[in-house]
Order: structure tokens, then C-alpha cells, then sequence
């Protein structure tokens, strides 16, 4: 799926992803909630992030769904520092934080139900077959080589578990990216202007079992993230003294 360019071009470590770290809370926030519906600017996310109170008339919704987001982000940060595998619990934690604020009788629970989606294209596993399926996906993550490739399947299977009533894609892309970031790589941001092509990439791996579309698509948000981070990193250094 990756690999050549993008394994050449790896130069991360902890002290360049810290110096960055507020752009990619706010990119990535702004992103994966924008793709789910969330209406906040980047400069509005910002805002949130420093005072907690949203710019203008945008829903409240919209600015607890930026902080849990970002307090999310926080967890992925520790648990790449403490370097332990990713535990079902974490996966938990994960979306108790997304949704502690907006939706606390679902916020790290299983989906116990499923509501009917009318024209869904595809019907999701069961509630009693979520917890298999998630010690199942622990397992293998535990033992997976770390990597893009690891990442971006752990993206896809999180998807098609769907384990949780909503967050599910928030959640996955929160793990894709703490196991690129594990891995020296940069995180991935998919923004709402990729929305559609998004989509449609994962709809041709689960609906046709055509992984060509998934994988292209995953590829060019990796070379993207490889290409502007050097640019970003240059632009929080200091100036040289002298």
C-alpha cells in the first residue's frame, strides 16, 4: 500500500510531533468532525480549544464534539508515549471521550442496538457479535507489524466492525493515526474536501471487496502529510542565533 517514498521520507520523532502538536489538534479535529457534520471553522475549533466557547451562532453540540475530540487526541499522545499495545479498554476510552459530552449513555459502550438505516448499503455485525470481533481486532493489532500498512487496515476493520451506535469513524481514524504516529509517521488528515472520495474508497472495499480505491486513497493522504510536514516543523523552530 506504502512504502519506497514514503519510508524514505520518515524523519518524526516525539520532539517534532510536540512541536507541532497544537496544529494537528486542530487540523485533525477540525477535519474528522467536519467530515461527520460538525459545522466549526478551524479558527472557531482554536477558540474552543483555548477558552471553550465557540465563535458566533454554531451549535453547542459542535464545540463539546471539538473538545472531546481534542481530549481524545491527548489520550493517543500518552499511549504512543507509554508504548504499550492498544487495548480493547483504550479503544473504549477513545470513544468515552468523544462522546462523554454529547451523547454520556453511549460514550464508550458497544452498540447494544442497531437503529434501522433506511437505504444503508451495508448491514453492520450484530450487537452480540461486536465484543468477538473487538478482542478479535485487539489481538491482531497487538501482534501486527507496525506501520502504514497496519494502520490503514486497522482503519478499515474498525469501520467495518462499526462497533459503537456513532463515533465509529472518528475512533478509527484516532487509531490509524496512533499507529502511524508509533511508527515515525506523520498523522493522516482527511478533511471534509476528501469526504466523497473517502466514502467511496470504503464502500468499494466493503461493498465490492475492491481494495484498489482504499488503498490509493490512504497513499495519497500519507504523501501529503509526509510532504507539508518538513514545511510545518520549519515554521515553529527558532531562528538561529548569530
Amino acid at each position: 500500500m506504502t512504502g519506497g517514498a514514503s519510508d524514505r521520507r520518515r524523519p518524526l520523532n516525539p520532539q517534532n510531533l510536540d512541536a507541532l502538536e497544537l496544529w494537528y489538534d486542530i487540523e485533525l479535529t477540525y477535519g474528522s468532525n467536519a467530515i461527520e457534520g460538525g459545522t466549526l471553522s478551524r479558527r472557531e475549533i482554536a477558540i474552543v480549544f483555548e477558552n471553550g466557547v465557540a465563535a458566533g451562532d454554531k451549535p453547542l453540540k459542535d464545540r463539546l464534539e471539538a473538545i472531546g475530540h481534542r481530549d481524545a487526541l491527548r489520550l493517543v499522545r500518552a499511549l504512543v508515549r507509554a508504548g504499550k499495545r492498544l487495548r480493547e479498554s483504550d479503544i473504549r476510552e477513545l470513544h468515552r471521550l468523544i462522546a462523554v459530552r454529547t451523547d454520556p449513555g453511549q460514550a464508550g459502550r458497544y452498540a447494544w442496538h442497531r437503529p434501522a438505516i433506511a437505504g444503508a448499503p451495508i448491514a453492520p455485525p450484530s450487537p452480540a457479535e461486536i465484543p468477538a470481533l473487538m478482542a478479535e481486532f485487539a489481538d491482531w493489532l497487538a501482534t501486527a507489524p507496525a506501520g502504514p500498512e497496519t494502520a490503514f487496515a486497522a482503519h478499515a476493520r474498525l469501520i467495518a466492525i462499526n462497533p459503537f451506535v456513532g463515533g465509529n469513524g472518528r475512533v478509527a481514524r484516532l487509531v490509524m493515526n496512533l499507529v502511524l504516529i508509533r511508527a515515525g509517521y506523520p498523522p493522516v488528515v482527511i478533511g471534509p474536501e476528501h469526504r466523497a472520495a473517502y466514502i467511496d474508497a470504503l464502500q468499494a472495499l466493503q461493498l465490492r471487496s475492491d481494495p484498489g480505491p482504499y488503498r490509493r486513497f490512504v497513499a495519497e493522504r500519507l504523501e501529503a502529510s509526509l510532504d507539508r510536514h518538513p514545511a510545518l516543523l520549519e515554521g515553529v523552530r527558532p531562528p538561529c542565533a548569530g
